[in-house]
């Protein structure tokens, strides 16, 4: 399926190891993934977000379907909430069925107390993670729809096209890429943590997220990406000819997606979500670990 769990990033050639030998050894990420296979799968994830906010762009804002009890034909199915959160829930409830959300860089929109359990035995996957109730779906999808969505369809003409359907099957699609873009910053911090676990424990300790923050943002990185995700817009939103190529004149054109709300997008919400993403995950990192683990961590040398 095309959700295929950690595709590129598991090895499926590294034995399994389980949770009581992960905790006396240590392993974790830092033997099964490495820096360039996370790089590419979020490299990736630029791509399938872009081309789905494209997707998005063609239908109008639609405000109707992130209203709360607006349809009438959702109240006779005994449902109290939006139609894209009715959308979602169908959807999910489908991929739930097919364990979809037993994979660890997958996080359901709805709660998953109210979705079925999988029908499909769970896979043998590596434990890449250590466990964590990390979710921040409610804030992207909020995001998303008061912002986002206003700014990639003002340039229609129209602010409710009717096509409630097509448009609410874009947001699906847009909100889970972005979801797993954001959450896949607990793989980032799992990793820096594992490189340099002593930096982190004293900051896990006591807590202290300002600290933990400094030590995983990365300016250069993030001043590389702004470039890449507007290259990317510029170059995904041009039409081709019949050949596949550019037609000429389209510099000064706005293409089919604006190049800085996607810039936008990433600077002002996907970048520091990611962040609070990181911190949460690593203020709950050392819960539960034996004290011999974490001090042979702060022991061990950069």
């Amino acid at each position: 399926m095309y959700y295929r769990p950690m595709d590129d990033v598991v090895s499926s050639t590294k034995p399994v190891a389980d949770d009581g030998e992960r905790e006396r050894t240590g392993e974790s990420l830092e033997t099964r993934c490495t820096g360039t296979q996370i790089r590419h799968t979020l490299n990736r994830l630029e791509d399938t977000i872009i081309f789905h906010l494209i997707e998005r762009a063609q239908f109008a804002y639609n405000p109707i379907t992130y209203t709360p009890d607006a349809f009438k034909e959702l109240k006779g199915r005994d449902f109290q909430g939006s139609w894209l959160e009715w959308f979602l829930k169908e959807i999910e409830t489908f991929h739930a069925k097919a364990r979809r959300y037993t994979s660890p860089d997958e996080h359901p929109f709805t709660s998953i107390a109210d979705l079925p359990m999988p029908m499909l035995s769970p896979q043998d996957l590596p434990k890449l993670l250590y466990k964590h109730n990390v979710n921040v779906n409610q804030k992207i999808k909020s995001i998303y729809i008061e912002h986002i969505v206003p700014a990639i369809t003002r340039t229609l003409g129209m602010e409710d096209d009717g096509n409630y359907g097509s448009s609410a099957t874009r947001d699906v699609e847009v909100l889970q890429a972005i979801s797993r873009r954001v959450h896949f910053g607990m793989f980032v911090s799992e990793s820096k943590f594992l490189l340099a676990p002593h930096d982190f424990i004293p900051h896990i300790l006591d807590p202290n997220p300002t600290e933990l923050l400094n030590l995983i943002t990365k300016p250069a990185v993030e001043a590389a990406l702004l470039i890449r995700v507007r290259n990317k817009a510029k170059l995904y939103g041009q039409d081709l000819d019949g050949m596949g190529k550019p037609i000429e004149g389209q510099d000064q054109a706005p293409g089919k997606l604006d190049p800085a709300i996607v810039v936008r997008l990433y600077e002002e919400f996907v970048m520091p979500l990611t962040k609070v993403v990181e911190v949460e995950y690593l203020l709950t990192r050392l819960d539960g670990v034996p004290q011999s683990q974490i001090e042979a961590w702060q022991n061990k040398t950069a």
